[in-house]
């Protein structure tokens, strides 16, 4: 009996050691929830669920963890375990926010490509009507030159939380006979706030044009057109 009792304590305590393991290794589990269900989950840019999931993070490592939907600005968030890393909550609720640049633009699919754009009116009167359709959205033209058929407008920058959109239109004559223009409409982004104009390198094309520019091509098509 003797023998049998000291058996089954060992075991006990070989249970409960093997159950207490995780906390005992300093794993920690976290219980990851997001505000939009549909929200899809990457832990170290592997998926890990959709509107919720649980987290482990090992001892003395660390997990990224990123949160996207489309229209709502994405979250990184990262989570330590080390010893002087403080306390990992046991549960982490996320709350996504709408993507202000998203919700000022529309899908195109006519942007940053040449579209044409020919005409039956006289070449002093397609230029004119050129010049007044982009001076009507674009604040300031860069570069004009009737002989050449070419202009070019500066970039117009619109800044939002988390992204910045520049925005501009390049036209160039296609052909005189019969008359036609190439026209430009480019959107890009910098994935960043308050970028300057003159760092091209953040800057990367947009499938998605501001909504006070979506107008441009086809106004110019309808008008030159008539």
């Amino acid at each position: 009996m003797k023998t049998k009792s000291i058996f089954a304590l060992v075991m006990a305590l070989f249970f409960i050691t093997l159950s207490g393991f995780d906390a005992l290794a300093g794993k920690k589990k976290i219980s990851f929830t997001v505000s939009e269900p549909d929200a899809k989950i990457f832990v170290n840019s592997e998926l890990a669920g959709t509107g919720s999931a649980e987290l482990t993070v090992e001892s003395d490592q660390c997990i990224r963890v990123k949160v996207e939907k489309t229209g709502y600005l994405t979250e990184n968030i990262e989570f330590c375990n080390f010893k002087d890393s403080g306390p990992i909550p046991k549960d982490y609720r996320v709350v996504l926010l709408k993507d202000d640049a998203y919700d000022a633009s529309v899908p195109l699919d006519i942007v940053n490509q040449d579209i044409e754009v020919k005409t039956m009116k006289t070449e002093l009167e397609a230029w004119k009507l050129i010049s007044q359709i982009v001076t009507n959205h674009m604040d300031v033209v860069e570069v004009t030159d009737r002989e050449t058929g070419y202009l070019r407008t500066a970039w117009e920058m619109d800044y939002f939380t988390r992204n910045t959109i520049r925005t501009r239109v390049i036209i160039k004559l296609s052909s005189t006979d019969p008359l036609s223009y190439k026209v430009k409409l480019i959107s890009e982004e910098s994935g960043k706030p308050q970028t300057s104009v003159k760092n091209d390198e953040y800057f990367t094309e947009y499938n998605r044009v501001l909504k006070k520019y979506k107008d441009i091509i086809t106004e110019m098509q309808s008008r030159l057109a008539n």
